[in-house]
């Protein structure tokens, strides 16, 4: 089994940034979201299935009509798990199958609902948070995403709290500084993860000795 870091952090916070420059010094990244897409676009696995449960509505050329979704889940928590409850199981379906069949030195697996998802965290060794203030995540939405305070607000409401990420978290990168302070930071865990990595394989060969 590959070694696998969960990458994780609230919205707006950077683990998009911080995954793709674990991806260029050559981990191997899968991130959540775009298998989670891939699942809900035209013709995907899941369509079918947030059809029956949601109505024909919520489907446009074959795909989840995604701004639709996203205005009932925000407003309907029911509605939320109900589509949680459907898709989250075969997204770690996925992550599993794409972690398997990884070949750079480890993988970095990003996902937003990282915390939340215990099925998710089973795939990982160790978990790394990037982390910002409230008030970075806010102001970042609404300065990049064009977002109101508001919604900016009711986006960090749906995600674990911040103290509850960072107290499980085993690295933690904090992401208030330039993109080159993050780049030497993520070079440094980088460095630490392929040690990691090794180890784990040479005791996996050991133990089938």
């Amino acid at each position: 089994m590959p070694f696998v870091v969960g990458l994780t952090g609230g919205a707006a916070s950077g683990k998009s940034t911080a995954g793709a420059l674990f991806e260029a010094l050559g981990a191997t990244l899968l991130d959540a979201d775009a298998v989670s897409h891939a699942l809900t676009g035209r013709g995907g696995k899941a369509v079918a299935a947030i059809e029956r449960a949601f109505g024909q509505d919520f489907i446009q050329n074959g795909a989840l009509n995604r701004p639709r979704m996203r205005e009932l889940v925000f407003r309907d928590a029911t509605a939320r798990m109900q589509l949680e409850a459907l898709l989250h199981p075969l997204i770690a379906r996925g992550l599993q199958e794409a972690v398997l069949a990884s070949k750079g030195p480890y993988v970095v697996l990003e996902a937003a609902l990282l915390v939340e998802k215990g099925s998710w965290r089973t795939l990982t060794n160790r978990l790394l948070v990037v982390d910002v203030p409230e008030n970075v995540q806010i102001e970042r939405m609404m300065q990049h995403r064009n977002l109101t305070e508001k919604t900016a607000r009711a986006i960090i409401a749906c995600q674990c709290s911040r103290q509850k990420r960072l107290a499980l978290a085993d690295d933690v990168l904090i992401n208030t500084g330039t993109l080159t302070d993050l780049k030497n930071a993520v070079s440094a865990l980088h460095a630490k993860y392929l040690t990691l990595a090794r180890n784990v394989r040479s005791r996996e060969i050991e133990g089938a000795a």
